[in-house]
């Protein structure tokens, strides 16, 4: 992983431990500081801006992010361009959850897992240790808060993926696991 990628995983994991709205956040933030409607910002307008959001970059990372999503050869980053890259990550972790909460509702319960996911072969079922709805109900905890309400939202669901995402190198990689453990 290069330099730039290092930054935009950082700048990823911070808006992905913001839950739902940290990308659509930092949309509005950016749009804000594009103070001539050009829809690109230079290295040091990037550098002032993502420090007000609490992530420091020196000089070079921000012209390297800059230079990145160049489209046009000026020395500034296309925003649209740079955001579309932060949502891949985040639209894969929205599929996922989607498949999960069969109902609906924006919350995943154990009869959301009922309907995508069976544990009558898991080795503790099959020994008669726990019922198929414990084993259901642990997996759902893995993603809960710490609470363990039996409920997990969206923004938990973010939350948790946010410390996977951040050990996985390459938004190719990080798709590829998610689309094969969520069979999506």
């Amino acid at each position: 992983m290069d330099a730039v990628d290092a930054t935009m995983e950082k700048l990823r994991a911070q808006c992905l431990s913001r839950g739902a709205s940290g990308i659509q956040g930092l949309a509005r933030f950016f749009r804000r500081m594009d103070r001539d409607g050009s829809r690109s910002l230079d290295a040091g307008e990037l550098q002032r801006g993502l420090a007000k959001l609490g992530l420091v970059l020196d000089t070079a990372e921000a012209q390297g992010v800059c230079r990145r999503w160049d489209r046009d050869g000026s020395g500034t980053l296309d925003l649209e361009e740079f955001l579309r890259a932060l949502r891949v990550r985040e639209a894969v972790i929205t599929a996922a959850f989607a498949k999960l909460d069969r109902s609906g509702d924006g919350v995943v319960t154990v009869d959301d897992l009922r309907g995508v996911y069976s544990g009558r072969a898991h080795p503790r079922v099959r020994s008669g240790e726990w019922t198929e709805e414990e084993v259901l109900r642990r997996f759902l905890d893995n993603f809960d808060s710490s609470e363990k309400d039996g409920q997990v939202t969206l923004a938990e669901f973010q939350d948790y993926y946010s410390g996977v995402s951040a050990s996985v190198d390459t938004d190719e990689e990080f798709v590829a696991m998610m689309t094969s453990a969520w069979r999506l």
